[in-house]
């Protein structure tokens, strides 16, 4: 019964200690995750408050197509970081949310740029594409916005611009951040 013992009091010992390992190798992954997000430790995340966003030059196409380059502005007085994509809604002239679905990568006016961490000295922008379709305005299949909700990478709160828009679905597509993004014409 000793023996017996002895070898789950091992057993158990390992265990625990194959346990604690595992567990420390996870607080530098989580740190190293959320370093990647802003940057560097030293470069913060740019806050919403920080960052003048607008809606830039319009894009227009053949067989229905809209877009607007999307930029957001650092005047934070320092330096600070953005990384991603850009989160985005749409609303009735009421402010009240609509379905909107947003499709991450390239649109029809540009190729996704690729996610990288952008280190914005004050005054200096960063852009997105943001591209949709309205074949079916005024059907029941499109919506009818007033507003475009914009939440910059890392970020629990958004702007509101004006959007008078219609969308087909809800459906809006969405480069990554870049410091500039090529789009023909």
């Amino acid at each position: 019964m000793r023996r017996a013992d002895r070898r789950f009091g091992r057993v158990a010992l390992a265990m625990a200690a194959v346990a604690g390992l595992g567990l420390a190798g996870a607080a530098p992954a989580r740190a190293a995750d959320t370093g990647s997000a802003s940057g560097t430790a030293s470069t913060p995340t740019c806050s919403p408050a920080a960052l003048k966003t607008a809606l830039g030059r319009n894009l227009t196409g053949g067989m229905n197509h809209e877009g607007v380059v999307l930029t957001f502005r650092n005047l934070s007085g320092t330096t600070c970081a953005l990384r991603g994509f850009p989160g985005l809604g749409l609303e009735d002239a009421a402010h009240r949310v609509l379905p909107t679905h947003t499709h991450r990568g390239d649109t029809w006016y540009a190729g996704d740029p690729g996610t990288r961490t952008l280190r914005l000295k004050d005054g200096e922008a960063a852009e997105a594409v943001v591209a949709w379709t309205h074949v079916n305005a005024g059907t029941s299949d499109a919506v009818h916005a007033s507003y475009l909700e914009i939440t910059p990478p890392a970020a629990t709160t958004h702007r509101t611009l004006a959007f008078p828009e219609w969308v087909d679905n809800g459906d809006l597509h969405v480069t990554a951040l870049a410091r500039h993004i090529d789009v023909p014409g």
